[in-house]
C-alpha cells in the first residue's frame, strides 16, 4: 500500500494492534482490476489490436499470452488466499473479448472458483472492454445492460470537443449487471472512463459520471432499496470533480444525502494509498463506490460495507510480487511491458476491493 506521508496513521494502526479487520465467514469480496491489455494473439476485424499479434510491435505470441493469463489468474488466487475466499464479484477493465475471459476462468489457478463472466463488446477503437466475473453459486444473474457514451448532458457540461469530434469519439461502454446476492437485489456498474492526456479530458469523464449517476437514480426509483456498486478505472482520483461532483461520491457515510454515493477510496487516497503511479505521483484511479443501501448498518440483516481497518473501508492489494523490484519502474505495479519489452509482469494497476456482509 502506498502510504507516503502517513507516519502518524501507521503508528496509530500499530498501537491499535491491527491493520485490517477480521473478515466474517459469511462476508463477500467485491473488487476491481484493470488487467492491462488482456489480448489474445488474433486480430479482430474492426479493432486496432494489431500490436497484440505475433507480427505486431509487441510480438505477442501464444507463449506470452498464456503467461499473461497465468499471471492474472495468480493475482486472483493470491487475493483469495489472503481473504480466505474467492471474490464473489470481480470487475475488470482492458479485456479484449469473450475468448480471453473463457481462457482466464478456465486457468488451473482459479478454476476452483467456478467463475462465470459477463462481457459485451463496446466501440472502443483499441478493442478493450469492461467485464464482470461472478460466482453463480452466490450471485444470481438477472440482466445485463450497457450504457453507451454520448454527449447529451442534462446538467450543462461544456465540452472541449467540436460537434464533429463528438460524432467521431468512441470509448468504452459502461457495463451494468443486475442480480441477487444473499437474497437482495444488486446492480454493479463496471467502468473504464475516458483517459487523460496531460490534464485534459475531465469534461469527458464528468459526462461519464453523469451517465452513470443518472442511471442509478432511475434504477433506485424502479427498485427501491436496491444495492448499488460502482467500480472501475475512472482515470481520475476520488476527490476530482467528476467523482466528487458529478458522481456525488462522499468521503464519509455521515455526510451522505439522497442521491450520494459513499467513496471509500477518497479517504484512502488522502492517507497516501495508491493503485498506479505516473511521473512520481500516486493515484487511486481504481475506485469502488456504494450507494446508501449498502451503508445502512442499522438495517438488521441487510448487506452493508465493512471497515477494512479502524480508519478505512477499502483494500488495495499490493504484495511484493506485484511490485517492480528494480529498473525504471521500481516500487510501482509490476507491468507487462517496460520500454516496449515484455517483462513478464502483471498489470500497471493494483487491484482494489471491498468487503460486504449482513
Amino acid at each position: 500500500m502506498r502510504r507516503f506521508a502517513v507516519i502518524a496513521l501507521s503508528a496509530a494502526l500499530v498501537l491499535l494492534g491491527a491493520c485490517t479487520q477480521t473478515i466474517p465467514d459469511d462476508a463477500y469480496v467485491v473488487g476491481f482490476y484493470n488487467v492491462e491489455n488482456l489480448f489474445d494473439t488474433v486480430h479482430d476485424r474492426g479493432k486496432n489490436d494489431q500490436a497484440f499479434t505475433p507480427g505486431g510491435e509487441n510480438a505477442w505470441t501464444e507463449d506470452k499470452y498464456e503467461k499473461k493469463l497465468s499471471n492474472i489468474a495468480t493475482v486472483i488466487r493470491a487475493m483469495s488466499e489472503k481473504n480466505g475466499r474467492w471474490h464473489t464479484l470481480l470487475g475488470m477493465a482492458e479485456v479484449e473479448n469473450d475468448h480471453v475471459l473463457e481462457d482466464l476462468v478456465a486457468r488451473e489457478e482459479i478454476a476452483g472458483a467456478g467463475y462465470k463472466f459477463v462481457h459485451v463488446e463496446s466501440p472502443d477503437v483499441r478493442g478493450i472492454d469492461c467485464a464482470l466475473l461472478y460466482r453463480p453459486d452466490q450471485f444470481k444473474l438477472l440482466d445485463t445492460k450497457t450504457l453507451p457514451y454520448d454527449f447529451n448532458t442534462k446538467r450543462g457540461i461544456v465540452f472541449e470537443k467540436t460537434l464533429e469530434e463528438q460524432r467521431e469519439f468512441k470509448t468504452r461502454d459502461v457495463l451494468r449487471v443486475r442480480g441477487e446476492l444473499d437474497g437482495e437485489m444488486m446492480a454493479v456498474y463496471v467502468c473504464h472512463w475516458p483517459s487523460r492526456t496531460g490534464e485534459k479530458g475531465s469534461d469527458l469523464r464528468c459526462r461519464a459520471a453523469e451517465i452513470v449517476h443518472d442511471d442509478i437514480v432511475a434504477l433506485e426509483k424502479k427498485y427501491p432499496g436496491i444495492n448499488v456498486i460502482v467500480m472501475g478505472d475512472m482515470n481520475d482520483n476520488p476527490e476530482d470533480e467528476c467523482m466528487a461532483v458529478w458522481l456525488q461520491g462522499r468521503e464519509t457515510i455521515e455526510e451522505m444525502a439522497a442521491g450520494d454515493l459513499f467513496s471509500p477510496f477518497l479517504r484512502m487516497h488522502k492517507d497516501g494509498f495508491g493503485t498506479e503511479e505516473y511521473h512520481g505521483e500516486w493515484n487511486i484511479f481504481d475506485c469502488i463506490f456504494v450507494n446508501g443501501a449498502l451503508t445502512d448498518t442499522e438495517a438488521a440483516g441487510s448487506l452493508h460495507i465493512l471497515k477494512s481497518d479502524p480508519f478505512h473501508y477499502g483494500y488495495v492489494f499490493d504484495p511484493p510480487f506485484l511490485t517492480q523490484q528494480e529498473g525504471r519502474y521500481a516500487g510501482t505495479p509490476f507491468r507487462t511491458f517496460s520500454g516496449g519489452q515484455f517483462i513478464d509482469g502483471y498489470s500497471d494497476h493494483y487491484p482494489t476491493y471491498i468487503i460486504i456482509s449482513k
